[in-house]
Formats: C-alpha cells, structure tokens, sequence
C-alpha cells in the first residue's frame, strides 16, 4: 500500500492513539445501516462543499463501502491541501473482515 492507503488494522491503531480523524464518504443510508465509531459522515457527493471541515493539521483517514468512493475523496483531498490525507484500504467491508468493531 502507498502513503495513501492504510489497512483497517493500521488506521484502528490510528484512531486509538487520538489525534487523528475519520471520515465516511458513503451516503447516509448506508451510514445508518452500520458506521464506525467516531466517523464524520461527508458523502462522496458533498465533500467539495464541505472539505472546510476536513483538518489539514493531522491524519485524516477516509472510509467508504470497499474504498473505491474514499479513493476518489483522498486523490481530491491531497489536491485541496490535505496531503495526510489515507483511503481505508477495502473501506468498511474490509474493516469488518478484519474482525473490527462497527456499530449495527
């Protein structure tokens, strides 16, 4: 994985330090159905409104359903000056293979 991807593993050990945020990039119903714990949803659709509300002074990691969509936010982040932004390799379907917690 490049500097712009992390596995679930690394961005779990991430989020338990602190410090660092976690964005959902899926939309709103998928969000209801099942999130990770402290993620800020920002659908894919919304992000160039709302990309104010990205930090750009810390690691940002970026989640969708398998990491297609949060790729595409991360190539747009970087562009926008997040350059620490990180997609969330697999997004959440990896998460949860990988025996993480979501909230149901």
């Amino acid at each position: 994985m490049g500097d712009d991807e992390a596995t679930p593993q690394e961005t779990y050990a991430a989020l338990q330090s602190n410090g660092v945020a976690l964005f959902d990039v899926r939309e709103p119903w998928e969000n209801e159905q099942e999130s990770i714990q402290g993620a800020v949803l920002i659908p894919l659709g919304e992000l160039a409104d709302r990309v104010g509300e990205i930090p750009d002074d810390r690691d940002v990691y970026v989640h969708c359903r398998s990491g297609g969509r949060s790729g595409r936010a991360v190539a747009f982040l970087r562009e926008h000056g997040r350059p620490r932004a990180r997609n969330v390799g697999g997004g959440i379907e990896a998460w949860k293979e990988a025996g993480l917690p979501v909230n149901q």
